[in-house]
């Protein structure tokens, strides 16, 4: 006869509390995404957020976006006093490496301040998300726009990297949340500008 959920549930709770520390994430990370793979929500990132130990987890190379001084106080003290209620969205890079997408100042609250780094042990929590390089600049660019934190500067080197790649100024425009986009093209692509409003 097939045992119960609440019998399953005792056996789970008895083996994961019989592990140390780092063995006990391990394993709910790994209930966590086995867990993912049923569920009707497994297409959306935030269904499996795993905790990931902070040593591999890297910064991208393209965020343009840059949180002032007060605001950085705010967000640590938001974290402080209501903890992660949000995880730090990731690209699994493999061999347990991963590279942010978006939520790198929620990274560096965890990194920065003793009292977080004790309380989460080291861990960072994070979502997943699998695109293409370009997709995740895209990906990126939205997360920023949509706060209102994206520099506008940075910008135009991202439209050029993204033009490289093989998008076009209408693709440019849609995925990265444009009302309005002119690019203007001259013979040398270092030439090219973008403005938004």
């Amino acid at each position: 006869m097939a045992q119960s959920l609440s019998e399953i549930s005792a056996l789970l709770t008895n083996y994961i509390n019989s592990l140390n520390f780092d063995e006990k994430v391990e394993a709910l990370n790994f209930v966590r995404k086995k867990l993912s793979e049923i569920s009707p929500f497994n297409h959306e990132p935030c269904d499996c957020i795993l905790w990931v130990k902070q040593e591999n987890i890297y910064a991208n190379e393209y965020n343009p976006n840059h949180v002032a001084s007060p605001e950085m106080k705010l967000l640590y003290e938001s974290i402080k006093e209501d903890g992660y209620t949000m995880p730090i969205v990731t690209y699994d890079l493999g061999d347990g490496r991963r590279e942010i997408v978006d939520g790198f100042h929620r990274n560096r609250v965890g990194r920065e301040h003793e009292d977080i780094k004790n309380r989460i042990h080291g861990y960072l929590p994070v979502s997943t998300i699998d695109k293409p390089e370009d997709e995740r600049i895209g990906s990126t660019i939205r997360h920023n726009r949509a706060r209102g934190t994206h520099g506008i500067r940075p910008m135009s080197d991202i439209v050029l990297e993204l033009s490289k790649t093989g998008w076009s100024d209408s693709k440019i425009c849609k995925k990265l949340g444009m009302d309005f986009c002119l690019l203007y093209t001259s013979p040398s692509p270092r030439d090219r500008s973008v403005s938004s409003m």
